[in-house]
């Protein structure tokens, strides 16, 4: 994989700021952290290479995911997940193996057919913003047909979420809803549970990459972004009630679709 096309002194500080304040707020709108809007960012603005852009998108996933759980704690408290451990078993049953999978083929694949992945995978979120954000009822599954179907929907969000180094929630919420008859609000905190060991696993698959010396090396770019990141959300919670989600959830989808089409042309 090739190394990163610049460092600190040429990636703006006050750009990576405003960066991660747009993304944070991108995804505060939506109920998400965001990454996906972030890795195109890191993508085409800062010129990392895929599988760092990559690495450095799943450390600001964890730090969204980690603090983010216990923001909700108040509104979904964190009884009310262990009550359903069955269910966040079930999927993580699948997620964590898809992803150490999921992170071990992205470290293997050349540049050109990262970036050819990850432009795809975009598309595919784009499409779930559009049509699968909004899902009600579910697929009334019970017994071992359930939990096949969770653990073979967990292994693809896992593998999904190690390539792009997401959360995952924009999979894992329709999914909580779908399989398991779960309220948004529940999905939610839910999908924050299963996503936090996720990303460890695929994490810690990245750790054993050459690549991964790439947050030692960014350690003040990340804090940067970070930062902003976390102004956005906020920003974007305050949004929440203003834009309406007829007119969000297509722009969303439509920026994803522009950001596929630039990462597929750095390939």
């Amino acid at each position: 994989m090739p190394n990163s096309h610049g460092s600190m002194d040429t990636r703006s500080k006050p750009l990576a700021f405003a960066g991660g304040a747009v993304i944070g707020a991108l995804g505060g709108l939506i109920g998400l952290g965001g990454a996906e809007f972030r890795l195109p960012l890191l993508i085409g603005a800062f010129r990392f290479g895929p599988l760092e852009a990559v690495i450095l998108n799943k450390a600001m996933s964890l730090i969204v995911v980690a603090s983010a759980l216990p923001f909700r704690a108040q509104t979904v408290p964190f009884g009310a997940i262990a009550e359903h451990w069955p269910v966040i078993a079930n999927l993580l049953a699948g997620s964590l193996i898809g992803a150490w999978f999921g992170a071990g083929w992205a470290t293997r694949l050349r540049s050109e057919t990262l970036y050819r992945v990850i432009a795809l995978l975009l598309v595919g979120i784009a499409f779930v913003l559009l049509f699968g954000h909004d899902v009600s009822g579910g697929l009334r599954l019970s017994g071992a047909a359930l939990v096949v179907a969770g653990v073979i929907a967990g292994f693809g969000i896992g593998v999904v979420a190690a390539l792009l180094g997401v959360a995952g929630g924009e999979l894992l919420i329709p999914t909580l809803i779908l399989l398991f008859g779960a309220d948004i609000k529940l999905a939610g905190s839910l999908s924050l549970a299963v996503s936090l060991p996720t990303m460890l696993v695929g994490f810690t698959r990245y750790s054993r990459d050459q690549s991964f010396s790439v947050i030692g090396r960014n350690r003040v770019f990340l804090l940067i972004l970070a930062g902003g990141s976390i102004v956005g959300t906020f920003i974007g919670g305050q949004l929440l009630g203003v834009v309406p989600g007829a007119i969000l959830l297509p722009a969303l989808a439509l920026i994803l679709l522009i950001s596929a089409v630039k990462v597929w042309r750095h390939a």
